[in-house]
């Protein structure tokens, strides 16, 4: 099976996109793990933090499924959102679409440039939770919010919520940034544990100055990413709910992959965040795939959007600057 391959990144969250909608592929559900296995493998030359399938809908103009490198599926992933809201609205010659996701049906559109020359989309981040049986959470209470949880740790509080991807945030300090806190607390609630038996994201997040955070996330089923879109819009939430940011005000989001923009907004006593920020193509090749044999594979040559790299290596660029002035 010869399978076109298009590997975008938002906020350098990598992922290969195949377009169901202008191919007939024909995958069953275990093809779609299979391949996320093989595709996403980074000891192979290819290698990704996801694969996003795009398909037709029946109730919006298309649909997106998001396999994990594991071969799991997520309910949602902001930054791959951001690049199927491009796919979609160039193979549909729209400036807004709406994408149906697991949860939820949600608006996209094309946006003015973060920085010079990167192509932009928002993308609506919801329905918000702080159910815990919607992450879920186990513990006997209904939400957690700046609270600790002695037996995860002693040394921070968590905010738990579902947007819908399930997320636990701190707020914290440089020297949690810097230590191995976040890794073993999320290793260990990504392991067998008695609180996430399906897992969670842990996000650590430094308030740098009003309007502007860094977010540091481990993934669900990933491992440390460049960036989370949906972990970088919970976070925003979460400092507004702290009085750090404001509902309603952007928030410049600074990540190890490059920065995004966040807008929390609030609607009849529901949340709802604007995730914007770019949506860059990277390289385009064909893959000639066995399904019985996924992970032996061989390539056309990549095709290289070499302008698209370059001047997303100078947003790069520029938000290290920015949080080496401000993190030191």
């Amino acid at each position: 099976m010869n399978i076109e391959l298009l590997k975008c990144h938002g906020s350098g969250n990598d992922f290969f996109i195949i377009d169901e909608i202008s191919n007939t592929y024909n995958f069953t559900e275990n093809d779609r793990a299979e391949l996320a296995k093989a595709l996403c493998d980074r000891s192979t030359e290819l290698g990704a933090d996801g694969i996003l399938f795009v398909l037709k809908s029946e109730k919006a103009d298309a649909r997106m499924r998001v396999f994990n490198p594991d071969g799991s599926e997520a309910s949602m992933c902001g930054n791959g959102l951001r690049c199927v809201a491009r796919y979609v609205c160039e193979l549909l010659g729209l400036k807004e679409a709406i994408i149906e996701t697991m949860k939820a049906d949600l608006q996209v559109k094309k946006q003015e440039g973060i920085f010079e020359d990167i192509p932009t989309y928002l993308v609506e981040i919801s329905p918000v939770s702080f159910n815990l049986n919607d992450l879920p959470l186990i513990l006997d209470k209904e939400t957690l919010i700046n609270e600790k949880v002695s037996k995860i740790t002693e040394e921070l509080a968590f905010t738990a919520l579902a947007v819908p991807n399930p997320h636990f945030i701190s707020i914290v300090e440089n020297e949690h940034i810097s230590s191995d806190l976040q890794k073993n607390i999320s290793e260990y609630l990504n392991g067998p544990n008695e609180f996430f038996p399906d897992g969670v994201n842990v996000s650590f997040v430094k308030t740098l100055k009003k309007g502007h955070i860094y977010v540091r996330t481990y993934e669900r089923g990933v491992g440390f990413t460049n960036a989370c879109g949906t972990a970088m819009s919970a976070s925003t939430l979460v400092t507004c709910m702290n009085g750090l940011n404001e509902i309603g005000m952007p928030v410049e989001v600074y990540n190890n992959g490059g920065k995004v923009r966040c807008v929390v907004h609030e609607k009849n006593g529901r949340q709802f965040i604007d995730l914007i920020g770019n949506a860059s193509y990277v390289y385009r090749c064909q893959a000639e795939i066995s399904m019985e044999n996924p992970e032996k594979f061989s390539l056309s040559q990549k095709e290289e959007f070499t302008g698209e790299i370059k001047q997303y290596a100078k947003l790069q660029e520029y938000a290290q600057e920015v949080l080496k002035d401000w993190m030191g």
